[in-house]
């Protein structure tokens, strides 16, 4: 694995911190902002929906710019959006550094996912990404907690200030490690990327990915109140909780990329089932307090085990484009983002209380699985539409014929290396299909 894949998962830190910590820095920012919880829960949707926006916006936008450029300017403009967040005096001037912020987040997973797959063969995307996510589930160890931890003793402000810091270490990161990568001779053309928006699979796999995030988000973005108000927890032990779903995740992250590559649909299948009970037994039992703890560790699991693999499935299907792959598999985690902390700040607005966060979100992944079945059925199928167009250009790029003009780094690749690479792109795809099926790729 490259290094600057590894680089490109220290960024990836930040950016999840940043994007997670507000889950347990809602009431401190709904007191001193004098609006109440869902409206402060609204926060977390503004990011989601600059990611949304922002990923295939900025993809279009650097489509053809230099890479390493791109990503400098994108940590940067996310850093001083975190200064602003600090410094905000009202939630209007917050709201708008969260979906600034985003926006330059959303262009930086875009890009660095597109830079971290075209750097490694086919049969090594779900770990790649793996090591990309594994930054977020860190963030969710250390930076979440540590978020909660500055908010309770020296008010949420500094957690922003914390960020930003973070931020600027990442920079001097891709400063120094990430290599320049040469533009290439064809340029790439937007029109020919966006043929993948023909074929039903990316769509599916844009549904199935927003399903299963804003599944568990819908929960997990209210964890904190109801982790106080119905399971009658110290908000001492917030942090702690907080980050027991971030070892969750980053035991998933860890497992689910080494097993995806091979058993992709059965990872898919097995680990959005699990999502999906988890969070009903977190609707039944959210008073109690053991059962809310261990299942918070779950849920991080279950969520960050399917990630490696909705990457992986959206590069699959949309090989022929994978800026736009990676945009819009960082747009569909996010369009999930949104919706599920604010269909979880709607029920809670219908006096449902807190615990019906888990069941809306257990609605959202139960819908997610049933995709993953439909997906399945139709790849064992043959597919239809545009995918066929897709998949054929995504498996000539394996071969050298018609490589895209995006996939510049491979070009670093030694040439032994490249030489293997049909080979190795024929045993991932034996090893990924489905018996009577044909490969995802």
């Amino acid at each position: 694995m490259p290094l600057a894949v590894y680089i490109l998962g220290l960024s990836v830190f930040a950016l999840g911190t940043s994007e997670f910590m507000l889950s347990g820095l809602l009431p401190p920012i709904a007191d001193d902002m004098n609006v109440s919880i869902p409206q402060a829960g609204l926060l977390i949707s503004a990011f989601a929906i600059g990611m949304v926006v922002g990923a295939p916006l900025l993809a279009v936008a650097t489509l053809r710019l230099p890479r390493r450029t791109t990503l400098i300017a994108l940590i940067s403009v996310f850093g001083l959006g975190q200064v602003a967040g600090a410094l905000a005096p009202t939630y209007e001037v917050l709201f708008a550094s969260r979906v600034v912020s985003a926006l330059a987040c959303a262009g930086f997973w875009a890009v660095g996912a597109a830079v971290a797959i075209a750097m490694v063969p086919v049969n090594q995307r779900a770990r790649a990404m793996a090591v990309m996510i594994g930054g977020l589930s860190v963030a969710n160890v250390l930076g979440v907690p540590l978020g909660a931890f500055l908010g309770e003793h020296f008010g949420w402000r500094s957690a922003f200030w914390a960020v930003g810091a973070a931020s600027a270490v990442a920079l001097v990161g891709v400063v120094t490690r990430i290599p320049h990568i040469p533009l290439p001779e064809k340029k790439p053309e937007l029109k020919q990327e966006l043929t993948i928006y023909r074929d039903r699979q990316v769509w599916l796999a844009i549904v199935i990915t927003a399903l299963a995030a804003g599944g568990v988000f819908c929960a997990f973005s209210y964890l904190a109140p109801l982790l106080t108000d119905v399971a009658g927890l110290d908000s001492g032990w917030v942090p702690w909780i907080l980050g027991l779903f971030g070892v969750g995740a980053l035991v998933g992250t860890m497992v689910g990329g080494r097993v995806a590559d091979a058993h992709l649909f059965g990872v898919l299948l097995s680990g959005i089932a699990a999502s999906t009970v988890f969070l009903v037994a977190l609707a039944l039992f959210a008073s109690n307090q053991v059962v809310v703890i261990a299942l918070a560790f779950l849920l991080g699991l279950s969520a960050f085990f399917t990630a490696p693999a909705l990457n992986a499935r959206m590069f699959n299907v949309a090989g022929a484009a994978p800026t736009l792959a990676g945009a819009t598999t960082t747009a569909a985690f996010n369009l999930g983002n949104t919706t599920g902390p604010w269909l979880g700040g709607t029920v809670i607005d219908l006096d449902f209380g807190f615990a019906s966060t888990a069941w809306a979100g257990a609605a959202m992944t139960a819908v997610a699985l049933a995709a993953v079945g439909m997906a399945l059925r139709l790849q064992r199928g043959g597919g239809t539409g545009g995918g066929s167009r897709s998949r054929l250009i995504a498996k000539s790029t394996a071969t050298g014929e018609g490589r895209p003009a995006d996939a510049v780094p491979q070009a670093r690749v030694p040439a032994a290396e490249r030489a293997g690479t049909a080979e190795r792109a024929g045993m991932a795809d034996r090893a990924s299909t489905p018996r009577g099926g044909p490969s995802p790729a």
